[in-house]
């Protein structure tokens, strides 16, 4: 008696997401799991779906987002699951939902996250707790930011940390680790961090071997010192024996454009003595607060939200400075707090770091943002799209590798990211012919073309750009090892 799968999904073409070349396959599922693969004609299931035409991936996972409360308050998430994403991993660049307990509203750039309402997780359990109770559509893993470690235990986090504040940050960093965290992050750019020497940060870090954990870094710049900011976190993973993952790895800023052959250089050097990785976005515009450092007139920088000044969301920097007969400084300072959409990076540095080997995707993007960063909603089909398929900067099977298979491995995801017997059913599948995103720096908030169908943890969560009537995410805790 043949056995009776869930659903049969026929005649795909399979990228397993190893990097392994495309082959045609039948792909059985019973419950959450793939159960078998390959030619399936003898097999009953409940459903089956001809795929006929259609490339089955991996669902995609999201290495980089600042998704933490946006899980919880929009279950749907209508922008990740209309990509193709079935994970997210939350808590980048030092600014987490949990475990954070505030005194005021939060600070620069916690406020990315949502205002003091939204951060109601004193513990990382709280916080897994609620993600559980709401389920959200995608699967959910977390960094601890140490900026938010910063905001709950030091008296002034503009200064550096006494060694008293360093030993409750660290004891809650353990206590997050159990709770099933991936491993910290910093964001080390910003002020609310940037006082914080190297010696502050090994020493959070090195907690971090004994759960197994992941050391990510918004390192402390992008610009002119960027070398000396690759060291410092070199030299951090190091001193903590845990891997690092460097975020949105770029060359900021018109005097720095070309650098990427320079950074992906000791990138690469650094891999052969210790674990390494990194993310980017396929954009050459980055997006975050208003930084009053990052002011200039080299590129265009367009604001798009500001507290002091609403009326000027939407416009360039310029405009507003000249409409004001202010400096581009001034104009800046009087739209505090803000964010901003800055076009600061050359696209050839995009793509080196798009293709480097060791190089994850992650959008980055910012979803409370009234005029979001158009990453938010088309960074993965961007890649498949138009770097894959368009410009032809890898081929298809690299190009989901470095969004499923490979970002599993370096973030420790148990069964997921690869085709595989056993694995978890998040899948997707596209139109490789047709896979474009359509968000604009004008238009962003815009469904991508080419997303057929998606699967988190075996059932249908996406079809044909309609969200079906119940969501299957959960929450993914570290791997204990």
């Amino acid at each position: 008696m043949s056995l009776k799968y869930d659903l049969i999904i026929k005649n795909a073409a399979v990228i397993d997401g190893t990097g392994a070349k495309t082959y045609n396959a039948d792909v059985a599922i019973l419950d959450d799991k793939i159960t078998a693969i390959g030619s399936l004609n003898e097999f009953e299931s409940r459903r089956l779906i001809d795929a006929s035409g259609f490339v089955l991936a991996p669902g995609f996972i999201d290495v980089h987002t600042h998704d933490d409360t946006n899980v919880i308050r929009t279950p749907n998430m209508l922008s990740k699951i209309s990509q193709g994403v079935t994970s997210v991993i939350v808590g980048n660049c030092g600014i987490s939902a949990s475990p954070v307990t505030l005194g005021g509203d939060p600070p620069d750039p916690m406020n990315l996250l949502g205002g003091r309402q939204d951060f109601i997780y004193p513990t990382f359990k709280h916080y897994v707790a609620a993600v559980e109770q709401v389920q959200p559509r995608v699967n959910v893993a977390a960094l601890v930011g140490h900026t938010a470690l910063r905001s709950n235990h030091l008296k002034d986090i503009f200064q550096p940390a006494s060694e008293s504040e360093i030993a409750v940050m660290s004891e809650q960093l353990n206590q997050a680790m159990s709770q099933g965290a991936l491993g910290l992050s910093s964001g080390l750019a910003y002020a609310s961090a940037k006082q914080a020497p190297m010696a502050e940060v090994k020493a959070l870090v090195k907690e971090l071997a004994k759960h197994n954990g992941i050391y990510s870094t918004h390192m402390r710049t992008e610009f002119d010192a960027i070398i000396d900011a690759m060291n410092e976190a070199f030299e951090t993973a190091e001193y903590g024996k845990v891997p690092l993952i460097i975020s949105h790895l770029k060359c900021a800023g018109a005097g720095n454009w070309g650098r990427t052959t320079e950074t992906l250089t000791l990138l690469e050097e650094k891999s052969k003595t210790q674990k390494v990785a990194c993310d980017c976005y396929p954009y050459s515009a980055s997006s975050s607060t208003l930084d009053l450092k990052q002011v200039t007139s080299d590129f265009d920088i367009y604001i798009t939200w500001s507290d002091s000044e609403p009326d000027m969301a939407g416009k360039l920097l310029a405009e507003i400075a000249e409409l004001w007969n202010l400096s581009l400084i001034d104009a800046a300072k009087r739209l505090q707090p803000a964010g901003a959409v800055y076009h600061g990076l050359h696209p050839d540095d995009v793509k080196r770091v798009l293709k480097y080997k060791h190089t994850m995707i992650g959008s980055d993007g910012l979803p409370n943002d009234p005029h979001p960063h158009p990453r938010l909603w088309g960074t993965f089909p961007r890649v498949l799209g138009f770097y894959s398929r368009e410009e032809a900067l890898f081929e298809l099977p690299e190009a989901v590798h470095k969004m499923t298979g490979l970002s599993a491995s370096e973030y420790h995801l148990a069964n997921r990211g690869e085709i595989q017997i056993g694995n978890y059913a998040d899948l997707v599948l596209f139109n490789a012919k047709t896979i474009r995103d359509k968000a604009t720096f004008e238009d962003p908030i815009q469904k991508s073309l080419g997303i057929e169908k998606v699967w988190v943890n075996g059932q249908l969560s996406y079809h044909k750009g309609q969200i079906t009537e119940t969501r299957h995410g959960r929450f993914l805790r570290r791997v204990q090892q």
